[in-house]
């Protein structure tokens, strides 16, 4: 038998809204191979605290590595406790978030360990002897069934992919201190950039709402801004690749292969029409709906729902109409 360890995130002491996802994933492989899903924490003093709920999301056990050095993410610290956690363990697995963070550590860990990596999965079959992985290729145009017949295999997952489990079964928790001494490090974080606060971030948003070329100015993008509003805290702001190019918005807003990739429960395209490199950051979402005066535009024939007219008429009309159902609840 053979666990599972999922590699959960923590930012400023608090737990990232993709744990009890990756966590959730571990625990339907571990269940396919005949083991138990575990979790690994790594961040300043007063982590613990933060980590109840991984157990109703399918983890057994939870080892919180706690040191004031870990609070902010250095990959050459990160990387030397989790190879030795991993190490002094029975992993058939390692499963990360397919964050910046997670994209950032997962290849170094697979490097060091000299094991297998599969990234950005978005689906998994474990009930074979070997695990089957789904994942993109060429910009999502396809995907691709990978087997890793190894002893151990690192995973990253698309978030907001797989489905959160509810297991309730019981927890051990143990805090540890790593060893590491930052007097060493080659690479230290001299300051962070954060959006803005309350604002939920493009990859974790339930709802995204992208803009572009056709908004014609950046002064229309409070169109958007009101029917993310109406829509609720979970739904956030996107944009082209055009658009941030051209300044109208921030890049940690873009969505597509240069960008950032999204799965949301809904995604919402206005202006914009669907470029290879866009589609390929968001064609996994769960429903596409997509505004565009071009009835030929590329996006419209992804989209689960296509409206073809003038944006400028279809989205307050469209943001009404949500007020209004929502008034009725």
């Amino acid at each position: 038998m053979a666990d599972v360890l999922a590699f959960v995130e923590q930012r400023d002491g608090q737990i990232g809204g993709g744990a009890r996802e990756v966590v959730s994933a571990a625990a339907q492989l571990a269940s396919g191979i005949g083991g138990s899903a575990t979790a690994l924490v790594l961040g300043g003093p007063g982590l613990a605290a933060a980590v109840e709920g991984l157990a109703t999301a399918g983890a057994t056990s939870v080892a919180v590595g706690e040191h004031e050095a870990l609070a902010e993410y250095n990959p050459e610290a990160y990387l030397r406790v989790v190879v030795n956690h991993v190490r002094d363990g029975d992993f058939k697995a390692l499963i990360l978030s397919a964050t910046s963070l997670g994209k950032d550590l997962a290849p170094r860990v697979a490097a060091e360990l000299d094991v297998p990596l599969a990234s950005d999965v978005t689906g998994m079959d474990a009930q074979g002897v070997v695990p089957l992985f789904i994942r993109p290729v060429y910009s999502g145009k396809a995907f691709a069934r990978v087997s890793i017949d190894a002893n151990l295999a690192i995973i990253t997952i698309r978030p907001n992919v797989f489905p959160v489990g509810e297991y309730g079964a019981e927890c051990h928790l143990s805090k540890f201190t790593p060893d590491v001494d930052p007097a060493t490090w080659r690479v230290r974080v001299i300051e962070r950039k954060d959006t803005v606060e309350g604002v939920v971030d493009v990859s974790e948003a339930a709802v995204v709402i992208s803009g572009g070329r056709g908004m014609k100015d950046p002064a229309n993008w409070g169109l958007l801004q009101e029917l993310r509003d109406v829509i609720g805290p979970d739904a956030a702001l996107g944009a082209s690749r055009a658009v941030v190019d051209a300044g109208w918005r921030p890049h940690a807003e873009q969505v597509g292969q240069t960008g950032k990739t999204v799965s949301p429960k809904l995604y919402i395209a206005v202006g914009i029409s669907g470029a290879i490199q866009h589609l390929a950051g968001m064609r996994t979402s769960q429903t596409i709906v997509a505004v565009n005066r071009d009835p030929d535009a590329p996006i419209l024939s992804m989209a689960d729902y296509g409206i073809v007219g003038d944006l400028f008429e279809v989205l307050p009309r469209m943001t009404e109409e949500i007020k209004a159902l929502k008034s009725e609840d």
